[in-house]
């Protein structure tokens, strides 16, 4: 399922004919099993259906119950489908098929918004209530599946995508300068917000309720617990504990009644998924008739190049893992995007797999598991200092330091002891050391923001005031450094354009490591079995040290993506210092451009200034001068895929 659309008019005017099939019509792309849609006078829903399990085979959307009193649009899966099924049976619910989007709304049926309660998976869905009159709306805890709305005071409007949004020719097309600002400086706060005023985002783990009462009531429906402690006292429990999450984590999401695609791209995340997956096989576990892992060869780039690990990983399984090359598109294949999205093309990096996706669903796939995740749930500062300080965990942090000095020196470990074990929980130790060492925080800000305009600057520094969520009350440094990465913006945004460009060549990616079970287990897994040393992913490894190749296990690197940036910035010269700044006028500072090109050119300060100078290429595309207001473009993703091979 991969599409949703909704129109409702709470003043009772009846929904132009037409619209609704205009807003599904302008996202078909995730519709390839067929676009339906339900219109009662003020209300109509659309949905846009690609089938992944043998379940939504039997299933037909918009669903409605015996009396339409209440209809589902939804987009997403269960991975708690056969507890919810079982629950709804002995309730005594009447269930007409096996498809997700039945126990959806039998769920809504029995516990009305308490159904989330029992919901698991990546889901953004809509039902309307007929007998309330009213409208609940739902993304899924980490915001894997879309949903974007509009409300005007009388009607509501809904879809998965954006430019499904502005199909709508009614809806203000006003450029959302905070917006703006935040990718022209490359610091992202808002997780709410679009590109254009008053098209907005849903964010994960919130629903959203609108009657003709009032305007739309959000609220957070789920946050892991901060002070989770899964009580083990041996290291082998956390380690036994985290195995059989993981696996079954994999189990559930490799649900597909095709062959499930993975991503191998030879990190220790990616290749857990996919060795997992083949253990799942071999044991008749594994919810799908096979299993095929692909993975992405860049030439001539070995800061990008992981081949020879992923190929360890073939040899490990006995399996073939399909190469293939990277998508290294022209800069007019990300203007094409933006206009055709109407949003923010994405970058560099995350295009290189368009002609991976593009292989999956070739070979008749249509589910495709990746590794996204890892780094956020197991990775590690050296925060683990600070936890075991503050549990008294002496032996422990004698441990961590010494494994620290033996692989990266004792100036190196006694730093990180100070600045990410005593300085975190120590009240105004901070502080302290920063006057005592004469520390000058403006040079090291992006308070300056010298590219941008005045007006710019000031609407930045305001969203940094009103996006203040500074957990301060999160004792443990490692879970508050979680918390924030669960509510990072900028993390969210990357997440809605990997979903957007893979649906649009039809496949859905699953990330085993946003499982909700296993995000609740992060936050309970003690700092020590996260990293020792130069060995990170600690407690993954010993896991699941038995499936994966030695050469994954013993790897201490990561692959960057630089290149992938500097292959067009470097070439770019012309565009930054005069072409870009004197078309923008009211958001660049025509000096401050320049100057900033000079300073990516040179790597001054530290900073490669990668990722600025591509958010102010974004902006541009989104919002070229010489175009006017983007048209849209008729042409398939694929289409412009291939028109760049």
């Amino acid at each position: 399922m991969s599409g949703i659309a909704g129109i409702f008019h709470f003043d009772g005017a009846p929904v132009e004919p037409g619209l609704i099939e205009k807003m599904t019509g302008a996202m078909a792309y995730r519709g390839p099993d067929g676009l339906n849609h339900w219109v009662r006078g003020p209300i109509a829903l659309g949905q846009c259906m690609l089938r992944t399990t043998q379940e939504s085979l039997e299933e037909k959307q918009p669903l409605a119950n015996e009396d339409e009193s209440l209809v589902l649009v939804m987009d997403g899966w269960l991975s708690n489908w056969e507890e919810l099924r079982a629950e709804l049976l002995a309730k005594g619910a009447r269930l007409r098929s096996r498809a997700d989007a039945e126990l959806v709304l039998r769920a809504y049926e029995a516990w009305g918004k308490d159904c989330l309660v029992h919901l698991d998976g990546d889901f953004a869905l809509v039902v309307w209530d007929a007998r309330k009159r009213s409208v609940f709306c739902v993304r899924d805890r980490m915001g894997l599946k879309p949903f974007h709305y509009h409300w005007d005071g009388r009607r509501l409007i809904i879809a998965s995508d954006l430019h499904a949004i502005l199909a709508v020719r009614s809806v203000p097309q006003e450029p959302n300068e905070g917006m703006i600002a935040e990718a022209l400086s490359w610091e992202w706060l808002s997780r709410h917000e679009t590109v254009w005023c008053g098209v907005m985002r849903l964010v994960g783990a919130h629903h959203m309720t609108v009657g003709a009462a009032g305007g739309p009531h959000i609220e957070q429906y789920w946050l892991p617990r901060l002070d989770a402690d899964l009580g083990y006292k041996r290291d082998e429990d956390y380690i036994e504990h985290y195995r059989d999450l993981f696996v079954d984590c994999v189990r559930r999401s490799s649900r597909s009644y095709g062959t499930v695609a993975c991503d191998v791209s030879g990190g220790h995340d990616s290749s857990a998924i996919f060795c997992v997956a083949d253990y799942l096989r071999k044991v008749a576990r594994l919810p799908a008739p096979a299993i095929k892992g692909y993975t992405v060869r860049h030439k001539a780039r070995s800061d990008v190049d992981e081949l020879d690990y992923a190929r360890a990983v073939g040899r490990h399984l006995g399996l073939e893992i399909e190469e293939t090359e990277a998508f290294a598109p022209d800069l007019s294949w990300f203007e094409a995007q933006a206009r055709k999205d109407r949003d923010f093309p994405g970058a560099p990096n995350g295009a290189s797999a368009v002609n991976v996706r593009m292989a999956m669903a070739s070979s008749g796939s249509r589910v495709a598991l990746c590794g996204e995740g890892g780094d956020e749930w197991l990775g590690a500062n050296p925060f683990y200092y600070a936890e075991q300080i503050l549990r008294r965990q002496w032996v422990g942090l004698y441990d961590s330091f010494r494994a620290d000095v033996a692989d990266f020196g004792l100036s190196q470990a006694s730093h990180w002891l100070l600045s990410y074990g005593f300085t975190p929980i120590v009240p105004g130790l901070k502080e302290t050391l920063r006057t005592l060492l004469r520390f000058d925080g403006a040079s090291s800000s992006y308070e300056g923001a010298f590219w941008l305009s005045p007006q710019m600057r000031a609407k930045l520094r305001s969203r940094r005031v009103a996006a203040d969520r500074s957990p301060s009350s999160i004792r443990n440094p490692l879970r508050r450094a979680m918390f924030e990465t669960l509510n990072n913006a900028f993390r969210a945004h990357v997440m809605e354009k990997a979903e957007r460009r893979a649906s649009q060549i039809g496949i859905e990616i699953r990330a085993p490591f946003h499982d909700r079970r296993f995000i609740e287990c992060a936050f309970a897994i003690p700092g020590r079995l996260r990293q020792l040393g130069k060995t990170t992913k600690l407690i993954h490894l010993r896991a699941l040290a038995d499936l994966l190749p030695s050469s994954v296990t013993e790897r201490k690197i990561k692959a960057t993506a630089d290149s992938l940036f500097r292959a067009h910035l470097d070439h770019m010269g012309e565009e930054f210092t005069r072409i870009i700044p004197f078309e923008h006028p009211k958001w660049l500072d025509p000096v401050g451009m320049p100057s900033l090109y000079h300073a990516y050119l040179q790597r001054s300060s530290g900073r490669s200034w990668i990722w600025q100078l591509w958010g102010i290429y974004e902006c541009h595309c989104v919002f070229q001068a010489k175009s006017g207001p983007l048209p849209g473009n008729s042409a398939s993703f694929a289409e412009l895929a291939r028109s760049n091979v």
